[in-house]
């Protein structure tokens, strides 16, 4: 059966948006800390992050009876996973190397993407306060880390590129988001991204790429870890899926901004990356703006006229 239009709930998908931001960073975390202490490839990580996503889904699929397989859409929500997962995997093996913070600092070139193209192809109105609230936004990113090809070299184009990727899985998420559930999009995620990666590393393995070498959990902590970062995935995402029904693309874009403050909170806890005063002085602003767009749609909400 066709999932009823669900009414827009800008306030509450703004709520929804801004909880997942602080804990999806965690995922990046032991994405991190299986390269780091456990000696697991980038590629590998991915792989069980999206089968245990699946895995962690059974049981809402065990409720459900069955009928989120019935997707109206199938091979967009297939794709949906298999954009995840390549995005997944740029952002993993750029961790593999680079400090957290460094990495979520490049990547957040994603939410001008992100609004440009709901701009574009959605219909989404932007106006310039919300345009200069993103703004600001990214450049409070830019003072958190300072990102230097220079150091990195051709690694720190990997955020870059996953910032493309999952651009269009977010543009997929509110273009389809409507054929079929929140659930059974996140399911079919975890197929797509599973299958999509099986095959990358048999081929990636194949062909001699360190960056796919297949390797079981060494430890039961890694274990552990692994099925945490699979049941943040499925969980959190469900959620960001149903923050896009709630709220257009372009409103939402300025909260991925709040993924820097646990990534820089985990860095130091986790890695020893202490945060200077400039990235200090970065998160404030990140942080400014978000609250900004907050306060600008509470003040539309009053009063319609405003632009």
């Amino acid at each position: 059966m066709h999932p009823a239009p669900t009414p827009e709930n800008p306030l509450k998908g703004m709520a929804i948006m801004a909880t997942c931001m602080v804990v999806l960073p965690l995922m990046d975390a032991i994405a991190k800390y299986m390269a780091t202490f456990e000696g697991m490839s980038p590629g590998q990580v991915t792989f069980y992050r999206f089968f245990f996503q699946f895995v962690c889904m059974l049981p809402l699929v065990f409720f459900a009876g069955g009928s989120i397989f019935r997707a109206r859409r199938p091979w967009m929500n297939l794709l949906r996973g298999a954009l995840h997962a390549s995005a997944s995997l740029m952002f993993f093996a750029a961790v593999k190397y680079m400090p957290l913070a460094d990495v979520f600092a490049i990547y957040f070139v994603e939410p001008f993407m992100l609004t440009m193209m709901s701009a574009l192809f959605l219909g989404d109105k932007v106006g310039w306060r919300r345009w200069l609230a993103i703004i600001v936004g990214f450049g409070g990113a830019m003072i958190v880390i300072q990102p230097s090809y220079a150091i990195f070299g051709w690694t720190a184009l990997l955020p870059v590129a996953c910032a493309f990727l999952y651009t269009l899985y977010l543009f997929l998420n509110r273009a389809i988001g409507e054929a079929d559930s929140p659930l059974t999009m996140q399911v079919m995620a975890g197929i797509g991204g599973t299958l999509f990666m099986a095959a990358g590393l048999g081929l990636g393995h194949g062909l001699g790429g360190a960056e796919f070498e297949p390797s079981l959990p060494a430890s039961a902590l890694g274990l552990f870890l692994l099925v945490l970062l699979g049941s943040i995935s499925g969980y959190m995402h469900l959620l960001v899926v149903r923050a896009f029904r709630l709220a257009p693309l372009s409103l939402l874009a300025p909260f991925q901004y709040f993924e820097i403050i646990s990534a820089t909170v985990l860095g130091y806890a986790l890695f020893g990356d202490f945060p200077t005063l400039s990235k200090w002085i970065g998160i404030a602003i990140i942080v400014a703006s978000g609250l900004f767009i907050i306060w600008r749609e509470r003040l539309k909400t009053k009063e319609p006229a405003i632009a």
